[in-house]
């Protein structure tokens, strides 16, 4: 029999159906067609311009479907609803988007204060996510610029965490980091994903990224979806010419 948990994570899912965008005469996205399952990782990715980071924003309603619907938990995304339905969706910038002028502690707890939730509740929260994320207590008080790259990425996280949100999407992490500071995130991301239990979209361009962390992955170009599934399917059973490039392009990948 599904538990409380399988049935509320059921309905934790994000649909386009039939999206196009465009921005003036540019389109940013033709028409797609893309369901992400409840309780998995999915990986977009694809060269710059193909309508990823697009895709996030359009979930948050950030911005408005040319044509075509999104729909959060069935509930279609509208600029009426949009702010509401941001409350139950983390989201991660590629700098982690944090405020300069406010500690690691205040940036985390920014948006629950602001909500007025209790502050002891509040701070056990924190607690619990800095062990999560591996932050280090000591450095709670310091400011952005007296964070390392890593240590701001997962202050970042952790404010995305800070309302339990049923989904979280993470728009290129990574991608600024030093490769032996973003492998050992990597291995964090996934053990997090693991625990958090939740839906997760992340964007990035790195196939072995992806590969590491995602249950499926949706492989973009020109706006439009090229191939969907595992990074097996991608190697060994190429939909498009495109798939069999992009995969021999990403040298950093071993098999």
């Amino acid at each position: 029999m599904p538990t409380e948990e399988s049935l509320h994570l059921a309905g934790a899912q994000v649909e386009l159906r039939g999206v196009r965008k465009s921005f003036g005469s540019t389109a940013a996205l033709g028409k797609v067609d893309l369901r992400i399952a409840a309780g998995e990782t999915t990986v977009l990715i694809g060269p710059s311009g193909c309508g990823k980071s697009t895709i996030l924003r359009l979930i948050l309603g950030l911005v408005a479907p040319s044509e075509g619907e999104v729909r959060f938990r069935e509930e279609r995304v509208t600029p009426r609803n949009a702010p509401e339905l941001r409350r139950r969706i983390g989201y991660v910038v590629q700098d982690g988007g944090l405020f300069p002028h406010l500690t690691a502690r205040d940036n985390v707890l920014l948006l629950g204060r602001q909500l007025r939730n209790p502050e002891p509740d509040l701070l056990a929260r924190l607690e619990d996510l800095a062990a999560l994320t591996r932050f280090p207590q000591n450095a709670l008080s310091r400011y952005p610029a007296e964070l390392s790259g890593g240590q701001c990425q997962r202050v970042g996280l952790m404010r995305a965490l800070l309302l339990d949100p049923e989904l979280l999407l993470l728009d290129e992490p990574l991608a600024a980091l030093d490769p032996m500071v973003r492998s050992r995130l990597q291995e964090d991301l996934r053990q997090i994903f693991r625990r958090f239990s939740r839906t997760v979209v992340l964007v990035t361009h790195d196939l072995a990224e992806a590969s590491f962390l995602a249950d499926r992955i949706v492989l973009l170009n020109e706006g439009k979806v090229v191939q969907e599934g595992s990074i097996l399917d991608l190697r060994d059973r190429p939909a498009a010419p495109f798939v069999a490039e992009f995969v021999r392009s990403q040298r950093s990948l071993s098999w």
